[in-house]
């Protein structure tokens, strides 16, 4: 099954899923399928969905590792009209699917990781997949900015 069609059968399996996006973790969309006028959905573009999701992985990722709790699965945003869930697929892809504010979160993550794993392996096959970003403990790794008294004059 291609990526469309499996973007489609998820959403025809989990009627609550308002929108489903596949991008590449720097940002670029690869395939969408997002409902027009489905709650949940917005009105949102899908490559924006798709910049926005990489921003947020990419943010998790960094989060995760600075804590030290290993890989990260995924990341989920409730707000009051939905959720937004962005799931790793392969090592370089990402999964995001958008939700109406009444969705079951736990059959939502029983299917969508399957889809995840099953679009991993198209998805790092997707061109030429860029290399993986050196752990956050590499010595070589830059610090993060910190307000010194001689920056705030």
């Amino acid at each position: 099954m291609n990526g469309i069609a499996e973007l489609r059968a998820l959403r025809q399996r989990l009627p609550d899923i308002a929108g489903v996006v596949l991008a590449s973790t720097d940002g670029l969309l690869i395939a969408s399928d997002l409902g027009t006028g489905v709650e949940g959905a917005g009105g949102a573009e899908a490559e924006a969905v798709a910049a926005l999701s990489a921003a947020t992985l990419g943010l998790g990722q960094r989060f995760a590792a600075t804590v030290q709790q290993g890989h990260l699965r995924e990341t989920v945003i409730q707000a009051d009209g939905g959720s937004v869930v962005t799931y790793a697929a392969g090592r370089t892809g990402l999964l995001t699917v958008l939700t109406g504010p009444h969705a079951n979160l736990a059959r939502l993550h029983h299917e969508a990781r399957r889809v995840a794993a099953r679009l991993g392996p198209v998805v790092d096959g997707h061109g030429t997949p860029h290399p993986p970003a050196p752990p956050v403990n590499a010595p070589d790794r830059h610090r993060l900015a910190r307000r010194t008294p001689m920056a705030t004059r």
